[in-house]
């Protein structure tokens, strides 16, 4: 799907810093602008958290122009929801891009209701510590161009829908506890199709989808038949991969890399050492002749 705010701000002075597809067609935005008037409606909901300024950021409502932004704080726009922005200083954000589509398939995933009763509300400039922590570990710290991380933002992204339907909704679900585990033939059979896919961009819907799965019961039964999530899983398995292809093989690091996942060797190279104490390159001997 084409979002059309990524249009509609470019109309302005606003600067489109970086964006990317997640899974199941949600994507990320990160923005900048400063001393600019915005007004934006679009037909997709978009959740904003400020990273970086904000506090002279003002929204047009009944009441006037009125602000309370500042880095952590969160924006709600609905779809087909006008609203004007009057931004006086310098402000970086990031959006989460969906669609009701993706509200509605939550609905009747993890709670099997009705998807139409569900309508999120428009808020400004609100802080929730666990929408900003979703953004700040899973969001900002990762590199948007490196594949690998995908199957981690995919999941973030997921959650964070989850929690605007209990908490920003006009509905007040509470999401069911997943009980159980897989059965040990999902877990063989997923493991395997992990490690025969490697070397692909996985999403946490890929994964949910080969088992018939929604994205959040898949998760929940992994995570307790594992003891680590979906994601920690699959680079944890890219990085064996690696380790034993550096050990085995001649091949050079770039291909080891690609063959297993990593869209750069750089990237590569950090995580391995991150995971193991020690760069890829230490692992190999001189060659003797």
């Amino acid at each position: 799907m084409h979002y059309q705010i990524l249009d509609q701000l470019q109309g302005f002075k606003t600067q489109l810093i970086h964006s990317t597809p997640l899974g199941t067609g949600m994507q990320l935005a990160a923005w900048y602008n400063c001393q600019d008037q915005v007004n934006v409606c679009s037909n997709h909901h978009t959740l904003s958290l400020y990273v970086q300024g904000g506090y002279e950021s003002y929204q047009k409502t009944a009441q006037g122009w009125q602000n309370g932004g500042g880095p952590d704080h969160f924006c709600l726009m609905p779809q087909d929801v006008a609203s004007s922005w009057d931004i006086r200083g310098d402000l970086f954000f990031v959006h989460l891009y969906y669609t009701q589509q993706h509200i509605e398939r939550l609905a009747m995933q993890i709670w099997d209701k009705e998807p139409s009763q569900i309508k999120l509300q428009d808020h400004a400039f609100v802080f929730d510590a666990k929408v900003a922590s979703i953004y700040r570990q899973c969001f900002l710290t990762q590199a948007w161009d490196q594949t690998e991380n995908h199957l981690e933002m995919s999941h973030a992204a997921h959650m964070l829908l989850i929690h605007l339907i209990k908490q920003y909704s006009s509905v007040s679900w509470q999401a069911p506890i997943s009980k159980g585990k897989l059965s040990p033939y999902q877990l063989k059979y997923i493991q395997q199709w992990i490690e025969d896919h490697l070397d692909h961009a996985l999403t946490l819907s890929d994964l949910a989808q080969e088992l018939g799965l929604s994205e959040y019961h898949f998760a929940h039964l992994f995570t307790a038949s594992m003891h680590i999530s979906p994601h920690q899983y699959v680079m944890q398995q890219r990085l064996q991969k690696a380790h034993a292809q550096i050990v085995s093989t001649r091949h050079a690091l770039t291909d080891i890399a690609l063959n297993c996942g990593f869209s750069s060797a750089s990237h590569f190279s950090i995580r391995f050492k991150k995971h193991f104490g020690y760069s890829p390159s230490a692992l190999r001997k001189p060659m003797s002749y």
